[in-house]
């Protein structure tokens, strides 16, 4: 029959009884075409109680009973029999049937209805008519509904996971020829056209998110898949046609470059359409997602060459070919298909996913015969020009497109068909994404079935060879930042599987074959000698190569790795034969280059690139040199160069053996690089540039520290110099570090001494007090590092470092030059009336108490200057009282005799002291009652009782007071509260 019905028991657990469903299904031509289950699951894929009663009846085809379509048992009974027949299937079913039953009996009495117009009745048990379309039972609901809800999540809770399990799923459909893939297909599409997000996006100019991007990217390259199945009818075709056309046309629809279009154009003149062949962006035809897919539209299958190539291992050139007659075949007799390869790749990616995996395989080997010719052509047309082009030292690009991070993926394609021919194990053969950490694949040699004599070719070495040839053709960096992110992607992907590849003889002779002609070739390899400015460059691809290579063929390795280590969009100009691009003569900055988003990310993969031959040629004394004057050469970023001298430095200094000398001078000469690189740039890691600098020349030895510390000027700044360098050499752990004997100490500590000074001329603001510090065991030097201190002390230094310096030479038992240095900074200083908190307080405090504990000289020479300099009232009482509390010259310097007598205020020089005091108080209450508000009243009144004190210590202090109070009272009379807070207080 064509119906199959059951009950399934789900058996009870541990929390839940058992149940019973009922199931039916109906099918056709080995086909499920609808099923109804009473579980209500609503999914995509089957229940398991469909799944189950499906098994039952395949399995036990026995104990289902067969029975004759419905019809047909009807047909046998009499009138009263289909009463009966009618009346207990409406009982057993009153609820759910007798509306409907009471309905069809109005129409079949109704003689007009339209039910009696048509002959006989359905019968869902008696199968489709043998035109009727057939295909498997979709819940196209369920699809609509459960993409909704994945994209609505956005990319998280591994949503993107489970729309690309979707994706496979379609590609399981295609295989299998099931018409519902292009169906599962258009829902996915209508759901993902509906998605809100777009106009959003759009409206906000924003790019779509890269998850996003990715599962865009994905469903373009399905559509390009079902368009190009070989047995499809025309007018499916032209149905996909229509709605393909359809959505392109809606603005919402993603772009194929990842972007709305509204990228800003070049503003920057610096790199406008170098490539020739880029029109400009407005002029361009706009190409969304599906654009790829309504081209593939207009490709068919009717060519016979084609077909031949296709349907056949053996189909080989008929006779021996002259030259220039056909390019149907190769010189030996193989056929060629000569179509723009990703369109060429797409057919094969459609022949493998619509299930013809033989087919498809032929078509690769045809595709990469093409390509081996080709790259045999571009490099005999090369060797003529190649002397041309190496003088002009440019080159323009043969390839407009390049095929890796291509939107049809013709690499990965390529490569995917051929290795699934040598994959070991059966089971596991469906290329599923995202299986998280499955174990590699195993592959075996597996001959190229041929018409011609045994090549002793395999599949798996054609798959090396395609992927070399791919990741090593010279491209032009793509626009816009998504296109440039996916090369990146692809590569990656690409190099992925290739380290799945275990690389026996055959292998490495492959490899070593197509490495010799990338690096022979001309424009068509981004490996040759002479590339264009703008080429993507081959940094990751050539790691790849160099460990491949590494232990079969060292010298091709460092070639190729050494050759990959350019970067021409950075090189500060265009070589001189280039004359077609004049403003490329610019000086380089990255950012110069707006249009290449990913050259972070580029100059990174340099750089893992040298450090991988720096860890290799550890040892290796000529090797160590040509990589170090690679990266020199090559390498512009302070900030990697830094990175690569840390790496060789690690290496190099090995914890459980002996350091690696050669490796070691590396590491210092990149080192010495960079801080030539940031000396007069900005770098916020430059002090630990500096640090880690010094460590390295530590270890390198005595002879290092000397170099730097005689050529500092090229390398820090003065306050570099002195605050780190030198003072790091000097400490007493490098002195261990080292076991330096005395002459070699001396050595050190002489050119330490000489730098101080050097830096103390040149920046003594900065640098005095470590140059004094520096020189301190050597008089002379000590001598001349003061004398540069009290030659800028009246031009170039601040009131603060003078103290500071003051403040060092006093603890170091030189109080007369201490009290030199302090008045010199009392001269550069201002204190204001309100400045009773200013941080230099302490410092004026601390100067008057050594000029007071000197003697009464110095006391009498620096109060001139901090009546001068201070004008605030409670900083000079506080100095007052200080200075009349004992007698001065009790520091007891020899020699001197000390009177040991208090000194009196009506003298010089603490009269012009208590003068000033006086009138620094006289002036301070007048600016604060200018504009004092009643809240501050109690605090004035506390002020002035201070003043009191200091009047009082005046001969006619008291009077002098009363005087100013009256004054007060006099001027501010219109404060009656505040004077009258006056009077209480003072009278």
């Amino acid at each position: 029959g064509f119906h199959l019905s059951g009950t399934v028991t789900e058996p009870a657990t541990a929390t839940e009884p058992e149940v019973t469903y009922k199931v039916a299904i109906s099918f056709d031509r080995c086909k499920i075409t609808s099923v109804t289950c009473g579980c209500g699951n609503k999914d995509i894929f089957y229940c398991a109680h469909v799944v189950a009663l499906s098994l039952y009846r395949i399995r036990k085809p026995d104990q289902v009973k067969l029975r004759l379509p419905i019809s047909e048992t009807l047909f046998q009974m009499n009138r009263d029999q289909l009463q009966k027949f009618v009346q207990y299937l409406i009982t057993a079913h009153h609820t759910e049937v007798l509306p409907t039953a009471q309905k069809l009996a109005d129409e079949i009495l109704s003689s007009n209805s339209e039910i009696n117009q048509v002959h006989g009745a359905p019968d869902p048990t008696a199968g489709a008519s043998i035109d009727d379309e057939n295909c498997w039972h979709l819940d196209e609901e369920q699809v609509r509904e459960q993409v909704k809800l994945f994209l609505s999540q956005g990319g998280y809770y591994g949503s993107g996971k489970q729309l690309n399990s979707m994706f496979a799923k379609v590609r399981e459909m295609l295989r299998m020829r099931d018409s519902n893939g292009a169906r599962m297909l258009t829902l996915i599409t209508e759901q993902f056209m509906a998605d809100p997000r777009l106009s959003l996006w759009r409206q906000q100019g924003t790019g779509i998110t890269e998850k996003c991007r990715q599962l865009w990217d994905e469903l373009g390259a399905l559509w390009v898949c079902v368009v190009l199945n070989p047995h499809c009818k025309l007018e499916e075709k032209s149905c996909w046609l229509r709605q393909l056309r359809k959505w392109g046309e809606m603005d919402v629809c993603p772009l194929e470059d990842g972007n709305y279009g509204n990228e800003l154009p070049n503003i920057t003149n610096a790199l406008t359409q170098s490539s020739g062949h880029s029109q400009d962006s407005l002029a361009r035809p706009r190409r969304t997602v599906f654009t790829r897919a309504i081209e593939g539209c207009d490709l068919h299958w009717q060519d016979s060459h084609l077909q031949r190539i296709i349907s056949s291992d053996f189909y080989m050139s008929p006779s021996y070919q002259r030259e220039g007659e056909s390019l149907l075949f190769n010189s030996q007799g193989q056929p060629l298909w000569l179509e723009h390869v990703p369109t060429a790749c797409a057919r094969v990616d459609a022949l493998r996913s619509h299930g013809y995996p033989r087919e498809a395989l032929r078509l690769t080997v045809a595709i990469i015969n093409t390509l081996r010719l080709q790259q045999q052509r571009q490099l005999e047309i090369y060797k003529h020009q190649k002397k041309e082009l190496l003088q002009r030292g440019a080159t323009t690009i043969t390839n407009l497109e390049g095929w890796v991070g291509h939107p049809l993926n013709p690499i990965g394609c390529l490569f995917l068909t051929l290795t699934e021919a040598c994959r070991l194990e059966e089971e596991n053969c469906l290329e599923i994404s995202d299986t998280g950490d499955s174990k590699p694949p195993v592959y075996q040699h597996v001959p190229v079935a041929t018409g011609s004599q045994d090549s002793g070719e395999s599949y798996l070495s054609l798959a090396l060879e395609v992927a070399l040839m791919g990741m090593g053709q010279q491209r032009v960096m793509p626009e816009g930042l998504y296109a440039q992110d996916k090369v990146c992607r692809n590569e990656e992907q690409i190099i992925a599987r290739l380290q799945d590849l275990e690389l026996d003889p055959v292998l490495v002779q492959t490899l070593r074959k197509q490495c010799i002609l990338l690096l022979e070739g001309g424009p068509f390899s981004g490996l040759g000698e002479v590339i264009h400015r703008e080429s993507v460059p081959m940094h990751t691809f050539a790691k790849y190569l160099f460990s491949a290579l590494l232990p079969h063929d060292a010298d091709l390795a460092y070639k190729l790795a050494l050759r990959a280590m350019r970067l021409p969009v950075l090189e500060t100009t265009a070589p001189s034969g280039d004359v077609t691009h004049p403003h490329h003569l610019v000086s380089v900055v990255p950012s110069r280059y707006p249009r290449w988003f990913t050259l972070g990310h580029l100059e990174s993969q340099q750089c893992e690139l040298a450090s991988t031959m720096l860890t290799a040629a550890k040892g290796d004394m000529l090797r160590l040199r040509t990589v170090l004057e690679a990266i020199q050469k090559n390498i512009h970023s302070s900030s990697l160069i830094f990175k690569l001298a840390q790496d060789a430095f690690k290496i190099a200094t090995p914890a459980d053996s002996n350091s690696d000398t050669t490796l070691l001078n590396v590491a210092l000469e990149l080192g010495l690089q960079v801080m030539r690189m940031t000396l007069s740039t900005l770098n916020w890691r430059r002090r630990e540039m500096v640090r880690w600098l010094v460590t390295c020349a530590t270890e390198v030895g005595v002879r290092a520290l000397v170099s730097i510390l005689q050529s500092w000027y090229s390398l820090f700044t003065p306050t570099e110099a002195t605050s780190i360098v030198a003072a790091t050499v000097m400490s007493h752990n490098t002195i261990l570090r080292l076991s330096l004997d005395y002459p070699q100490r001396e050595e050190l500590a002489s050119c330490a001494r000489t730098l101080a000074l050097q830096c103390a001329m040149k920046d003594p603001q900065n640098c005095a007090l470590s140059a004094l510090t520096l020189c301190e065991k050597d008089h002379i030097a000590f001598e001349t590092a003061y004398q540069i201190v009290i030659d800028a002390a009246s031009t170039g230094m601040t009131y603060t470092q003078l103290f500071t310096i003051a403040r060092y030479m006093e603890h170091r038992g030189y109080p007369l030059r201490a009290f030199k240095l302090a008045s010199l900074a009392m001269t550069h200083l201002n204190l204001a009336y309100n400045q009773d908190t200013h941080p230099a307080i302490n410092d004026v405090l601390w100067a008057c108490a050594l000029s007071h504990s000197l003697g009464k000289n110095e006391l009498a020479a620096i109060i001139p200057l901090v009546v001068k300099s201070v004008h605030c009232a409670t900083v000079l009482s506080d100095i007052l009282r200080r200075c009349t509390m004992t007698a001065p010259g009790l520091a007891g310097i020899p020699g001197r005799r000390n009177s040991g007598k208090l000194m009196s205020t009506d003298k010089a020089p603490l009269r012009q002291l208590l003068d000033a005091t006086i009138s620094a108080y006289i002036n301070t209450t007048h600016s604060r009652l200018t504009h004092i508000s009643p809240r501050h009243y109690g605090e004035f009144i506390e002020f002035l009782s201070k003043a009191r004190e200091t009047f009082l210590l005046a001969q006619d202090g008291h009077i002098q007071f009363a005087q100013f109070i009256d004054n007060l009272k006099q001027i501010y009379k219109g404060k009656k509260k505040l004077m009258l807070l006056v009077r209480e207080r003072f009278g």
